[in-house]
């Protein structure tokens, strides 16, 4: 091999591991200032709450203790703000926080906001919420503490009581989805009165204790990738498969 092509050949894998790192450390940062954010904000994240490499959190986001950004997850807070996620709640692999711009000309736009405890939000996820893969939240939204948001999903421009179970493909746009409640698989809910009939969730509903399983796997993925073993384990071991 020539000098030339030795040269080229640690560029080019120079080059490679650089994007390569981009790729895997995924971002967290600031939103950019335009028309409709006058502020610069960082996220603000707990200590004990993890985000994947390849996961994305951007600007006016606050996540609880205990939070695990999967994959491929985005919780975008450069347009509306702020995003809120609250303590032990999960966010999937492909799953989107985002929102409705919240300003413009540096005024407030009240139709694009939600409010919880006299503070106002673009979304606001409570705690021991679960957003399954691919699901959406896009604000305005409120998500009460522990509600189960199934696979592919939609919540939008709405908000959802305590204790929901939003199964897998349902859409939920402009509505207030009562506390203890379910929403069929595929259901596509747009009119108050719809969801005031939605049915409630009873003892022999088989999804009623699903967000309690979700979150408790997924709180001890957050503790596990940060460095925390279960007590059971012990000190733990690493486990290799023969080949």
């Amino acid at each position: 091999m020539t000098k030339r092509n030795q040269w080229l050949l640690t560029v080019s894998l120079s080059f490679n591991i650089i994007v390569a790192s981009f790729i895997l450390m995924g971002f967290i940062g600031p939103n950019v200032l335009t028309s409709f954010n006058p502020d610069i904000n960082k996220p603000v994240v707990a200590k004990s709450a993890f985000i994947h490499q390849i996961g994305s959190v951007i600007g006016d986001v606050t996540l609880g203790e205990r939070v695990y950004v999967a994959p491929n997850a985005s919780v975008r807070g450069d347009e509306g703000q702020g995003i809120y996620i609250g303590n032990d709640t999960n966010v999937q692999d492909a799953v989107v926080l985002h929102g409705l711009e919240t300003f413009d000309d540096g005024k407030p736009i009240e139709k694009n906001q939600v409010e919880f405890n006299g503070k106002k939000y673009s979304v606001y996820v409570g705690n021991r919420v679960s957003m399954a893969h691919q699901s959406q939240v896009h604000g305005p939204a409120l998500v009460e503490d522990d509600t189960f948001i199934g696979m592919q999903a939609l919540v939008f421009k709405a908000s959802v009581g305590k204790g929901v179970v939003i199964e897998p493909g349902a859409k939920i746009i402009g509505v207030k989805i009562p506390a203890g409640r379910y929403v069929p698989t595929g259901a596509i809910i747009t009119k108050q009165a719809d969801a005031d009939a939605l049915p409630e969730i009873t003892e022999d509903y088989p999804f009623r204790e699903i967000n309690k399983a979700v979150v408790h796997v997924n709180t001890q993925l957050a503790d596990g990738y940060n460095g925390k073993k279960p007590a059971a384990h012990g000190k733990g071991t690493e486990k290799t498969k023969d080949h």
